[in-house]
């Protein structure tokens, strides 16, 4: 019984790493990703669209994303969603395709993301502590409904804690690994 607790527990805070990858793929670093327009939503006939689903992206090289949209009436749409989307980038529209430079980070800039990445990542310790006090919240109801003893109990939330130090340990790895690379020229 404790063990199905351990491994709901560990797939959440698998879950929780996963979301913070998405996150951190989303930031700009030195080179040109097309998930930075990941989130990017376009006004396609009255109705909010992922870009991906309405244009080819593409990186052709490490400064520059290229928009290739399937229609080339909605040209001027991707061109103002991406715009609009704030993301630090100016898109230019050259009558076929969006194209997107990526600019040179600037050292005030890449401190202002590597601050984003640590208040990220607090964010993301605070839910894996919810996870951990779940579960030890519903070992101590198994424990108060006699389906497991005091001593499973205490051993239990030995192994939650544990786990939850685990997964917090490579949270705060991947935060040293992504402000590496954000502060590397």
């Amino acid at each position: 019984m404790t063990a199905e607790v351990l491994e709901q527990l560990k797939g959440e805070m698998e879950g929780t790493l996963q979301a913070l990858i998405g996150e951190f793929s989303k930031l700009r670093t030195v080179r040109a990703s097309t998930s930075l327009l990941e989130g990017v939503n376009v006004d396609y006939y009255g109705a909010p669209t992922p870009l991906n689903q309405l244009a080819s992206l593409s990186a052709p090289d490490a400064r520059l994303l290229v928009v290739q949209p399937y229609e080339k009436n909605i040209l001027g749409d991707v061109e103002k969603a991406i715009y609009q989307a704030d993301l630090g980038l100016t898109p230019v529209n050259d009558g076929k395709v969006v194209r997107i430079p990526i600019p040179e980070l600037t050292e005030e800039r890449r401190k202002e993301f590597v601050k984003k990445i640590r208040k990220s990542a607090e964010d993301y310790r605070v839910s894996m502590r919810n996870h951990r006090r779940d579960a030890n919240d519903y070992l101590k109801e198994m424990q108060k409904d006699k389906e497991i003893t005091e001593d499973e109990l205490r051993s239990s939330q030995d192994r939650v804690q544990r786990t939850t130090d685990e997964y917090i340990d490579k949270l705060d790895k991947m935060v040293q690994v992504k402000e590496k690379d954000l502060m590397s020229v």
